[in-house]
């Protein structure tokens, strides 16, 4: 133990030494470097924590896996030392020395039974690596134990509670000894536990240095170097414990003076993460976030001072725009942190701000009741438009057709000069190629040539001059004559030497560079271009050569010397005249000298002038040098002068003799093949060959066409040979070609070239191909033999004289003014140049106004900027108000004024007087206005030029024509003034309605399938279970299309006749009155097969006439499907147009009667000839627009037979079915037919919905309008199917309700005075009469706008209207009759929603057709009316709530509640609605005149047309019996139309005994012409083809009162037999 101690205490005193030593120094160093450690106390303080952190380094090298816990005995004795032993005394000592006995012999027990460490590799792996500093993690102290090794934290406790109590005071003996030995770490198992312990040691070193300042670093060094040295032991692992720690000098760990190394701490980066960050800056205040709590009011106010609101003060604050409280909170606590934040705090406490700008409603001024209310302040004032100079952009006259101009651009082609593909021998050629165009180019020009023959000239003229005036004294203009030919002589001689050197230079070159070629050739062992070079040599006199030669030598050398001479005068001139004044400053300079001399000796020196000019040359001084002596000229050396001109003579000139070398470039040498090629230059010519080029030409910027796309030759051309037509509108401002190649997919642009815009002067064909050089700057480097662009490249051996070469070359394009037919020249006027006008744009741009070079010039920049008006509070032109400034040294005023637009006097484009005269414009507005003529124009063209006049020709004719009739449509004066009348109407209530119309609803603009409910769903799964019934085919519903896409071809009317009932039959004639009909047919001209009727279907529409097959027998069924084209009115198929469509479907029955003709004598009498007639039976007539409407029309009609047939008789079979008469009241035949339009068009929606939206002004209660509509609306939606109606619009467009139109009114008094006694009669009079009222739908006169009801005397004033009209007059006539009569409204077939009349009497209901004047009974098969919706009598409106709507099925006692819902009830009673109509009606009497008239214009017409149809025939006319049925038509008139034909027959038979007579009348009202003609051309009578046929036509046309005609016109044909 003594030994152990005394072997320590050595070491120790050694230590001690240094350490001092060592401690010194640093204290020194520190004391330095930190300005606030400065007393003695602070060094203790580092010297101790010096001490701390150094034991504690030595306490964790105890604690190293390998070697185990093994304190080492210097670090131990050091510390003693250290400390001092006043502080601790012997028994510390003893105590400390057994426990380290007794801790060593435990260590190397632990050694042993230790188990095995890692493999030596990993170690050695560890500890001799470098340590690697890492910069992308961050080292925080949690993350230390990385490798799944957790630091023991309750030894981390025990290590730092015994630091602090080491710096608190003094410790105990234990705690001392267990400070230094104690294993604050646990014991590791893993070398991973060792790097760990690195990485906490780092850690605290990192928060240690936070505390202590710099120091912890220098004793964190030597931690770990003692720490190091511990490793180098644990390697030896043989260390006895008497073995000294520092074994030399070179293993002192203390020593200072090792190197700086030693110092440096190696440690992985400190990386502080971005939240440490954010909360380092907060705590040092460097960031502030401001508070979202409310601020107090008195921080935000000045001290003692209380919120002010000036609401209260009563005065106006505007509402503030809304803003969150967060948000305000937020901005008042960041605004109250600046300096000058209270000054955005208001008198209230709040940040200050504006009145929200957002208005609620519309600041846009009202559009109605604005020029009467107005104050005349507030108006608007409307400026006209005034047209700016500078606002044409396009050229005057291109409106008009012949103002097209037109630019040609003929795109020859390109050479390139230079490639990145080219080879290094395609440089070489494209160099020579170039060179020897410049020498042919040379020599065209030849300028030598020109230049010596005016040399020459010049010296021949020179010399005559100075032979006449040789002997004669010269005169100063001589002189000054002769010395200009001199000059000139000079100037033209160096001129003419310049241009034969480069002559000389450029032949060099040439044939250099074609050496180079050859060379470069057998280098590389093949040839890429065809270039081949041939020396032509023409010989000369070389005597006469020679003699040229020297003249020109001598006279050189002549002129030569006497420009010397004159050169030498000049300059000697020039230096006398300096020496003279060089010698009188010196004068001055000597005097001033003698002054001074004379003031400083008093003596004067008299010298002469050589002694002056001696003394001045040989003294100097600062005067002197300011004003050196002139040196005199030297004389020329006119030897030498011989010399020169020989010497450049021989440098720029052949030589005498010398033959003249002619170069001559072919390029007809061979190509070297491919395959004898290397791979490299392979490779280039497969890239030559990828690519080709194709050219966009750009017109003001915008691609107008393009080349083709050409490939690539292997010379470096391309031809594209093409001519492209630009039809001019705009201006040409920039005609750019941009020259594209491609590689493959992908295109690059290469280069552009601006061509300028030609005169007007220059026309295609007088223009030539011009070359515009190109380059592109692109840089392209290949891995093949190609050369590159913008690359450096060398043709010397040693790669000196490096050349770059950029893409570029030539293209071959000429623009030029078109040519049009009779060589007129497509160019503007030459007035009308770019170059002369601008655009308004032009203004604000100064390079485009004042060109380029006027940016140079401060006055046109000034004017330009006077004129453009630039805003000088314009950011933008800021530099250019600078400049201006500047430049006038003055102010730059701003206007007094605010500018919104600076560009609105250039787009007010026109002026009033403009627009007014413009065609387009007239036409888009007329039809904005929808003028009937324009209302359905879809397209306008959109050039002025493209409207003719003729557009406008019918629409100012009916203006002019306004107040005259035409009757040429009308026949008839008051129907004319009627048509005119109703006109008006139809404009007014169109202009009216045009509100409605485009008051669109959801349903107008999107047509969407219905989404399936589940009760739809439901139905459906039933149907699929229901059980197929192939006999019963339901029509499906198709799709509607709209009208918009149609056109001419694209609509069918699909016809589907099915089965006719009761059609008329053949009555057999008998030649005399009397005679059975058996004998008739016994005669020579029987009918064929002796049936009774054999019918077909012939439908005509728009005049396309189609027909079934024939049937036979009065009951036929054909089935068959027609097919008819139908094509719109003016080709519009808008809706509107659809629906004012008046075309009709005629569909007739005919007879096809079969006549044997004779026996054909060809086939010996075997074959007998027939001929087939038609005979008219009757027709439906359904108009276009019900179909249309309706979508399908379907159902069995009745057919409109005529009252009298000839040759047929109308017996039918009768029988009974349930008691009731089949017949019922209605006779005649009917025919089933079902018709459509394909496709299905979406119908006209009626403007009604939207009326009710819209509100329009009505004299109703509003009470009424209100519960009118919710019964409307409560009945669609319990029976959408039954037509319901309280309210309807009159010709003023206002609602009236319906009860109004309902007033018993009196009929004509002549038709009540027709029958006195025969009331029935009577009735059907009044309802003929009515029936008589031409028929005019709503939809068709109003084009489907509305549906209006006129008052009955409007209604007889215009003598049209639709049923609705019809069926309230006629139910007003029964009223006054005494009969009980209500308004049906319903559904019938084939007009659709309609309106009939019901009447009581006999206790039968019958149902009454207005329109046609026929009755039904309430259970009659055939009635037309398929539902009834509701009743309607002045006193009230009935709502049919039965469960049926036919009338067959329901009952029309309104009085049952169950069946029949009223409008007015208990709950709200009538109001007492007084009638819309007259009291009275009161009529004109007829005028029977005016009808006999008519009845002879009409005749004539129809005459007229049926001769028209029959072009090929003669058409006879049979006077005696058109005579015969011009009487029976009265009586047909008298009887009502029914049948009275049995006597007429009698007496037409004696009359035309002979003839076989077919023939008919036919009935209709009269409106105007057209129908008639139509109704005539239907029956097909003209198309009989016998040629012994006479035709028979009479007209009769009887008057009613109130101008109601009815007209009859019988038609029949005869054969001769």
């Amino acid at each position: 133990m003594k030994e152990l101690q005394d072997s320590g205490e050595d070491m120790g005193e050694t230590l001690k030494r240094r350490f001092k030593e060592q401690r010194r120094r640093r204290k020194t160093k520190l004391l330095e470097q930190s300005s606030a450690q400065e007393s003695q106390d602070d060094v203790e303080e580092i010297s101790s924590i010096q001490h701390h952190s150094e034991n504690e380094g030595s306490a964790e090298q105890a604690a190293e896996p390998v070697v185990g816990s093994r304190p080492p005995t210097g670090s131990k004795r050091e510390m003693q030392h250290t400390t001092g032993s006043q502080h601790l005394d012997t028994s510390v000592k003893k105590y400390l020395e057994e426990r380290l006995r007794a801790a060593m012999s435990k260590g190397q027990s632990l050694q042993q039974e230790e188990a095995s460490p890692e493999p030596a590799s990993r170690l050695q792996s560890f500890r001799d690596r470098d340590t690697v500093t890492r910069f992308d993690r961050e080292v925080e102290p949690d993350k230390a134990g990385r490798h799944n090794v957790p630091p023991d934290i309750s030894n981390r406790v025990k290590l730092r509670e015994a630091t602090r109590q080491a710096e608190q005071g003094l410790p105990t003996a234990e705690e001392a000894y267990k400070f230094f030995t104690f294993n604050f770490e646990p014991d590791p198992q893993h070398e991973t536990e060792k790097i760990n312990r690195k990485r906490q040691k780092q850690n605290k070193t990192t928060e240690d240095r936070g505390e202590e300042g710099g120091h912890e670093a220098e004793d964190q060094e030597d931690g770990d170097i003692d720490e190091d040295n511990q490793d180098e032991h644990e390697d030896t692992n043989n260390i006895s414990e008497e073995d000294p720690l520092v074994r030399g000098e070179e293993e002192d760990l203390f020593l200072i003076e090792k190197s700086s190394q030693d110092f440096l701490e190696v440690k992985k980066a400190e990386y502080v993460g971005y939240q440490k960050r954010i909360q380092r800056e907060r705590e040092s205040e460097l960031l502030f976030t401001p508070s979202s709590r409310p601020v107090p009011t008195s921080i935000k106010l000045p001290e003692n001072m209380r919120p002010r609101y000036l609401e209260d003060e009563g005065l106006y604050v505007g509402k503030r725009p809304p803003m969150s409280q967060t948000n305000e909170n937020i901005l008042e606590s960041r605004i109250l942190k600046m300096e000058e934040g209270k000054k955005w705090i208001g008198d209230d406490g709040r940040i200050m701000a504006l009145p929200d700008p957002i208005k609620e409603s519309s600041t846009r001024p009202p559009l109605f009741h604005m020029e009467e209310d107005l104050d005349p302040a507030l108006q608007t004032v409307y400026r006209k438009a005034i047209k700016s100079k500078y606002a044409n952009m396009y050229i005057a006259g291109t409106a008009d057709p012949e103002g097209d101009y037109q630019l040609d651009v003929d795109v020859s082609g390109l050479i390139f000069s230079h490639h990145p593909l080219f080879s290094r021998e395609h440089v070489l050629g494209a160099r020579l190629a170039q060179l020897y165009d410049q020498y042919l180019t040379r020599q065209h020009n030849n300028l030598t040539g020109h230049l010596t023959d005016k040399l020459n000239g010049l010296r021949s003229a020179l010399r005559n001059m100075l032979e006449i005036h040789d002997s004669q004294s010269l005169t100063q203009a001589m002189q000054q004559r002769i010395s200009d030919y001199s000059l000139e002589i000079r100037n033209t001689r160096q001129l003419r030497d310049s241009e034969q050197e480069k002559d000389r230079t450029l032949l060099k070159n040439i044939i250099k560079v074609w050496k180079e070629i050859k060379a470069l050739r057998e280098f590389q062992t093949f040839t890429n271009t065809p270039y081949k070079l041939f020396l032509r040599k023409e010989n000369v006199d070389q005597a006469t050569d020679e003699q040229v030669f020297e003249d020109e030598i001598s006279a050189e050398v002549v002129e030569l010397e006497a420009e010397s001479e004159e050169d030498y005068q000049r300059k000697l001139a020039e230096y006398k005249k300096q020496l003279a004044e060089w010698k009188l400053s010196r004068r001055k300079q000597k005097a001033k000298k003698k002054k001074r001399k004379k003031k400083k000796k008093g003596q004067l020196q008299d010298d002469t002038e050589e002694d002056e000019d001696q003394e001045l040359s040989e003294s100097e001084g600062p005067e002197e040098e300011d004003c050196p002596k002139p040196e005199p000229p030297e004389r020329p050396d006119f030897d030498s002068i011989e010399q020169q001109v020989r010497e450049k003579a021989s440098r720029i000139r052949r030589k005498p003799g010398e033959s003249v070398l002619i170069p001559e470039l072919h390029a007809s040498g061979n190509i070297t093949a491919n395959d004898l090629c290397p791979r490299a230059e392979v490779a280039r010519r497969e890239d030559v060959a990828k690519r080709s080029l194709f050219i966009k030409i750009l017109y003001n910027g915008k691609e107008v066409s393009r080349t083709d796309s050409r490939s690539l030759n292997t010379d470096f051309r391309v031809h594209f040979g093409q001519i492209f037509n630009l039809k001019i509108v705009n201006c040409p401002q920039s005609i750019n070609l941009q020259v594209f190649e491609e590689l493959g997919s992908s295109c690059s642009l290469l280069t552009q070239v601006f061509v300028p815009v030609p005169e007007p002067s220059v026309l295609t064909g007088s223009g030539p191909l011009e070359e515009f050089e190109f380059s592109s700057n692109q840089r392209v480097m290949f891995d093949h033999e190609g050369v590159g662009s913008d690359v450096p490249l060398s043709f010397e051996p040693d790669g000196s004289n490096k050349q770059t070469l950029l893409t570029s070359g030539k293209l071959s394009c000429c623009v030029s003014w078109g040519i049009g037919e009779d060589d007129v020249p497509l160019a503007p006027p030459v007035s009308q140049q770019p170059g002369g006008i601008h655009s308004g744009l032009g203004r604000l741009d100064a390079v485009t106004s004042i060109g380029a070079s006027g940016l140079y010039d401060m006055k046109k920049i000034g004017e330009w900027a006077t004129q453009s008006r630039l805003d000088p509070n314009d950011p933008k032109n800021a530099s250019i108000m600078q400049l201006l400034k500047v430049a006038r040294s003055g102010e730059v005023t701003a206007p007094e004024y605010f500018r919104l637009e600076q560009l609105q006097e250039e787009f007010n484009f026109v002026t009033d007087e403009e627009l007014e005269g413009s065609k387009r414009f007239r036409l888009l507005r007329l039809r904005n206005q929808e003028v009937a003529e324009f209302r359905n124009y879809k397209c306008v063209p959109g050039l002025e030029r493209e409207v003719s006049d003729k557009v406008f020709q019918e629409y100012e004719k009916r203006l002019k024509d306004g107040e005259i009739i035409d009757t040429k449509e009308h026949l008839d004066s008051h129907r004319a003034l009627v048509a005119k009348y109703l006109q008006k109407i139809r404009e007014s209530v169109i202009n009216r309605f045009l509100l409605a119309k485009h008051h669109y609803l959801l349903s107008d603009l999107v047509i969407e399938e219905e989404i399936p409910s589940i009760g739809i769903l439901g139905i459906n799964l039933f149907k699929l279970a229901e059980s197929k019934r192939p006999l019963k085919p339901q029509r499906k519903e198709r799709k509607k299309v709209t009208a918009q896409n149609l056109s001419d071809g694209d609509i069918r009317l699909l016809v589907n006749i099915i089965r006719a009932y009761d059609i008329p039959v053949r009555r057999p004639q008998s030649n005399k009155p009397g005679q059975s009909p058996q004998s008739v047919i016994q005669g020579s001209d029987w009918l064929i097969g002796q049936v009774q009727v054999r019918p077909f279907v012939e439908v005509s529409f728009q005049r396309t006439v189609l027909q079934t097959t024939t049937a036979d027998g009065p009951n036929p069924c054909w089935n068959e499907e027609l097919q008819l084209p139908f094509s719109a009115p003016n080709g519009d198929y808008s809706i509107a147009s659809l629906q004012s469509a008046k075309d009709e479907v005629f569909i007739s029955i005919f007879d096809e009667v079969v006549y044997e003709t004779g026996v054909s004598d060809k086939d010996g009498g075997k074959s007998i000839h027939t001929r087939a007639e038609k005979h008219w039976l009757g027709s439906v007539k359904i108009p276009f627009s019900t179909i249309y409407s309706q979508s399908r029309i379907d159902g069995t009609f009745k057919v409109n037979t005529p009252a009298v047939l000839l040759g047929y008789s109308k017996e039918r079979s009768h029988g009974t079915n349930g008691g009731y008469d089949m017949r019922s009241l209605s006779e005649g035949a009917f025919i089933t037919v079902f018709i459509t339009i394909e496709p299905q068009l979406v119908p006209g929606e009626p403007i009604r919905e939207k009326l009710k939206e819209l509100k329009f002004d009505s004299q109703e209660d509003e009470h009424l309008l209100q519960a009118s509509e919710r019964f409307e609306r409560d009945a669609a939606q319990q029976y959408p199917d039954r037509p319901f109606i309280t309210t309807v619009i009159d010709l003023n467009g206002k609602t009236v309700f319906i009860t109004r139109y309902i007033r018993p009114l009196n009929p004509p008094q002549e038709l009540l005075d027709a029958f006195p006694n025969n009331p029935q009669e009577a009735t059907a009079l009044v309802a003929r009469f009515v029936s008589l009222i031409p028929s005019l739908p709503d939809r068709v006169s109003f084009s489907g706008v509305c549906d209006l009801w006129s008052t009955c005397d409007q209604f007889l004033t215009l003598l049209a209207g639709d049923e609705e009209e019809h069926a309230v007059l006629l139910c007003n006539y029964f009223l006054s009759m005494g009969k009980k009569a209500w308004l049906i409204i319903g559904t019938a077939i084939p007009e659709g929603p309609t309106a009939y009349v019901l009447t009581y009497e006999q206790s039968r209901y019958l149902i009454w057709n207005p329109s046609s004047g026929q009755y039904y009974g309430q259970y009659d098969t055939f009635c037309p009316l398929q539902t009834v919706g509701c009743l309607v009598n002045a006193d009230n409106v009935w709502l049919n709530v039965q469960q049926y709507t036919a009338p067959m099925r329901m009952s029309f006692d309104t009085t049952k509640a169950n069946l029949w819902k009223p409008f007015f009830s208990r709950s709200f009673s009538h109001p007492g609605l007084s009638s819309v109509q007259q009291e009275e009606l009161v009529y004109r009497r007829t005028d029977k005149a005016a009808a006999a008239e008519l009845q002879d214009r009409i005749e004539k017409i129809l005459k007229e047309k049926i001769m028209e149809w029959r072009p090929r025939q003669p058409t006879r006319w049979n006077r005696y019996c058109t005579t015969t049925l011009k009487q029976f038509l009265p009586k047909l008139e008298m009887s009502g139309g029914r049948d009275v034909a049995e006597g007429h027959r009698h007496e037409l038979q004696s009359l035309l005994g002979d003839n076989r007579i077919a023939g008919f009348p036919l009935h209709l009202p009269f409106s105007e012409i057209r129908p008639i003609v139509e109704a005539v051309h239907s029956t097909g009578v003209h198309n009989i083809q016998a040629s012994n046929v006479e035709f028979a036509l009479a007209v009769y046309v009887h008057p009613y009162p109130n101008n109601v005609l009815s007209v009859w016109v019988y038609l029949a044909s005869l054969v001769r037999t």
